[in-house]
């Protein structure tokens, strides 16, 4: 496994796993995080949890950009000399060359460039606002059923990126 591999498995499995626990650890207490079916001292217990599993979402969706922008990404973009006969070792080039893998670049890469940036974006909001309302998220169901169509669009966001990662690493793996 190059160094390059590594990186890219640190920023797939290890950070997006850490990611998805925290969504779903989050979204979870965010759903649960109601009056009529908590006592006062759940309310407050739940209310106290949200903001570490929101942080845990939002950090591991920064690290995994940050990753995969720095370590990752220049692999992908790296251009191959001016004589090769193998373009698979580059694969940017590569997925340009072909024409019936073009629209990986063209299209996936360029929005699995934007969404992924936006996606940490989002998760620092919805930890921001659970940590500054936590107290009031299970009073004010708006405020928590906003939060928890935010925290859904987190989720969204980095599923397209991750979803388009993987399929881009499919047809052309940076090595």
């Amino acid at each position: 496994m190059t160094v390059v591999e590594l990186w890219a498995v640190v920023h797939g499995m290890v950070l997006g796993s850490l990611f998805l626990l925290g969504f779903s650890a989050g979204a979870l207490a965010l759903w649960r995080l109601r009056p009529e079916w908590l006592t006062p001292l759940g309310l407050e217990t739940r209310s106290e949890r949200l903001p570490t599993y929101a942080w845990i979402m939002a950090v591991s969706l920064w690290l995994t950009v940050i990753v995969g922008t720095y370590a990752v990404y220049p692999s992908y973009r790296a251009p191959p000399p001016e004589v090769v006969e193998d373009l698979t070792a580059h694969p940017r080039s590569y997925l340009l060359s072909e024409p019936g893998l073009a629209a990986w670049h063209s299209f996936g890469m360029e929005w699995k460039e934007h969404i992924g940036w936006i996606a940490p974006m989002l998760a620092t909001a919805v930890a921001g606002i659970a940590t500054v309302y936590r107290r009031q998220l299970a009073r004010e169901d708006a405020l928590r059923r906003y939060l928890l169509f935010l925290t859904f669009l987190t989720f969204f966001a980095a599923g397209v990126a991750g979803l388009l990662g993987a399929l881009i690493n499919k047809a052309a793996p940076v090595t």
